[in-house]
């Protein structure tokens, strides 16, 4: 009891002035800004499979890795299991630098059937090789070289092989790439 009157008889005698800063009232001047610690903007990394991600731009949209080879063209396999084995760019996977070489790095797929009374199958599909592991050829002096770029007299920038001199953005030879695609999706679709 007697502490307690001790207490209010020390919060009577403690004044308050009006030009004392405790009895003012905080106004947005005396108070210290608010300050947000911003984090760096991360990447968005966007699901292709459970096991794989990719990274994308702030738009959502994947991020496109150029490649020294072109859908069509002749290539060697320089390193792993299917090595010195020549074949031709028959897809491009811009996302993770990929590319499917037709009849090289066959791997097994097992399908299940889709009707009741069909059996399911063991099928032979192509799988993506990584862009480095391929090097151009030239089917002319059976060579494989590195990609170059030079710009022609008329202003357009082609690709050639270093080794041979050999110029591979060639008009004819994108026409037959295409014409070979669309004959093999209408052999596919029949």
């Amino acid at each position: 009891m007697a502490s307690m009157a001790a207490l209010q008889s020390s919060f009577t005698s403690l004044s308050l002035s009006s030009s004392s800063f405790f009895g003012q009232r905080f106004s947005p001047f005396f108070c210290p800004p608010l300050v947000h610690a911003r984090e760096k903007p991360r990447p968005i990394i966007a699901r292709l499979k459970q096991w794989e991600r990719k990274k994308c731009k702030p738009n959502s949209l994947p991020l496109l890795h150029k490649m020294h080879v072109k859908l069509g063209d002749t290539v060697q396999v320089i390193s792993g299991h299917e090595k010195g084995k020549i074949g031709e760019i028959t897809q491009l996977l811009k996302h993770n630098s990929t590319v499917v070489v037709k009849e090289i790095n066959l791997k097994t797929k097992h399908m299940k059937s889709k009707e009741a009374g069909e059996p399911g199958q063991i099928i032979k599909i192509e799988a993506p090789i990584h862009s480095s592991n391929v090097m151009l050829y030239s089917k002319d002096q059976n060579v494989a070289s590195r990609v170059g770029h030079k710009t022609l007299e008329n202003g357009k920038r082609v690709r050639y092989l270093i080794k041979t001199g050999e110029i591979i953005d060639s008009a004819e030879n994108w026409k037959r790439a295409i014409k070979e695609k669309e004959t093999t999706e209408v052999a596919a679709a029949s």
